[in-house]
C-alpha cells in the first residue's frame, strides 16, 4: 500500500477552480425616465378625474361674484319721467316760465331725489312735497348735477334760492326759513332767468 504524499495532497487541495465573472449590467436611464414619466401622466389623470379631489368629500358650491359686487348700485330711477310741470311767474317779469317735473312725494321718493342722475336739461326739474312746514335741509349726496334748490313756504312762494350746490357733498343746505315744497332745478337756472325771493310757482301734476 503506498503511503500518501501530504504535500501532493495539500497542493492539490489548496488550488482553486477556475471560475467566470460575471459582467454587471449597464443602467437604463432612459428606459427608466420614461417608465416614470408615464406613471406621473397616469397619476395625475386619475386625480383630476376624481371629483372635488382633496376637499374631504365636501361637494363645493359654484359661486358666481357680480363683476360690480363691491361697488354699491345705482337705484332705478335715473331717467326722467314727466309727472307734471311747474310755472314761475317772476316779479316784474310777464313772461312765466315753464319746467317739466317728477314728483317726490313720499319719504322713499324725497330721500332717493335725484342722485345718481348724470344728465338734466334745463326745462326739468323736481318738486318735493314735504310732510311739514318747518325750516328744511338738503344735501348733494349722490348727486353728480349741480343744481338750483328752490325753498318754497306754503303759499308757493320762494323762500330761499341755493345756487349751483356742490356736487357729491354731504354738507346740509338748509332752506333759511320755513318751506313746505321744494323745486330743484339745473345749477345756474335761477340766475340765468333772474328768479328772487317772493316770486310766486304754480303747478298741475299730470
Amino acid at each position: 500500500m503506498a503511503k500518501k504524499n501530504k504535500n501532493t495532497e495539500s497542493t492539490a487541495s489548496q488550488t482553486p477552480s477556475p471560475s467566470r465573472k460575471r459582467r454587471k449590467p449597464k443602467p437604463n436611464y432612459k428606459k427608466a425616465f420614461m417608465v416614470g414619466a408615464l406613471f406621473l401622466a397616469m397619476l395625475s389623470f386619475i386625480l383630476t378625474s376624481i371629483p372635488n379631489f382633496g376637499s374631504s368629500g365636501t361637494k363645493a358650491a359654484s359661486v358666481k361674484t357680480p363683476v360690480n359686487a363691491n361697488v354699491a348700485a345705482p337705484r332705478n330711477s335715473t331717467t326722467f319721467t314727466k309727472q307734471g310741470s311747474v310755472t314761475i311767474n317772476r316779479q316784474g317779469n310777464p313772461e312765466p316760465l315753464v319746467v317739466d317735473i317728477e314728483v317726490a312725494d313720499t319719504e322713499t321718493k324725497r330721500n332717493q331725489g335725484l342722485m345718481y342722475r348724470k344728465h338734466m336739461e334745463s326745462n326739468h326739474g323736481m318738486l318735493f312735497i314735504m310732510d311739514q312746514l318747518k325750516e328744511q335741509n338738503f344735501y348733494m349726496r349722490n348727486t353728480y348735477i349741480s343744481l338750483d334748490i328752490i325753498y318754497l313756504d306754503e303759499n308757493k312762494k320762494i323762500v330761499s334760492i341755493a345756487q349751483n350746490t356742490e356736487t357729491l357733498n354731504d354738507n346740509s343746505i338748509p332752506s333759511n326759513g320755513n318751506a313746505l315744497y321744494v323745486l330743484e332745478v339745473v345749477g345756474g337756472y335761477g340766475e340765468t332767468h333772474g328768479l328772487q325771493v317772493g316770486d310766486q310757482i304754480e303747478w298741475t301734476l299730470d
